[in-house]
């Protein structure tokens, strides 16, 4: 598999801090009931299912081509689509994305987005079997990856 794309979604530095305060919040509250073994015990595990948790709640969005000649495919999370699938693909900055999430939302649009990135794209799908319209995915460099969906549909015949 090649990978002409890839970035997963980390949380801002903000959502760490919180979740690293939250689980020495819950260690220190041990330190009463316990011993301070135990309650550094308690905050170790915390720490550790905190970043589980985060990890888990940070998709990966990349490009990728399965196999030689296959043709890209976008995949953001689980799901993923053919970029032959694809129209326009829009990068939108901050006030883009706002309003793609606002008033321009359509309920039928597939999303992966994240609200600790400001950033994103939108890519029309243009399969007519197809009943999603759009993909909006959250992504740091939405130029980055517009231009990597962009170089396939050049390609495609």
């Amino acid at each position: 598999m090649r990978t002409v794309y890839s970035e997963r979604l980390w949380p801002a530095a903000w959502v760490w801090a919180w979740g690293a305060l939250v689980a020495t919040t819950l260690g220190v509250v041990f330190v009463p009931a316990t011993s301070i073994g135990v309650a550094v015990g308690v905050g170790v595990l915390a720490l550790a299912g905190t970043f589980l948790l985060l990890r888990s709640w940070s998709p990966v969005v990349r490009v990728v081509e399965p196999e030689p000649g296959a043709g890209l495919w976008l995949q953001a999370g689980d799901a993923r689509i053919p970029a032959v699938a694809l129209g326009e693909v829009e990068p939108l900055d901050a006030a883009g994305m706002t309003a793609a999430l606002g008033p321009g939302l359509d309920a039928r649009s597939h999303r992966c987005i994240r609200g600790w990135v400001a950033t994103g794209v939108r890519a029309e799908v243009v399969d007519v079997r197809d009943p999603v319209p759009y993909w909006l995915v959250s992504t740091r460099q939405p130029r980055r990856l517009a231009a990597s969906l962009r170089a396939e549909l050049l390609q495609a015949p």
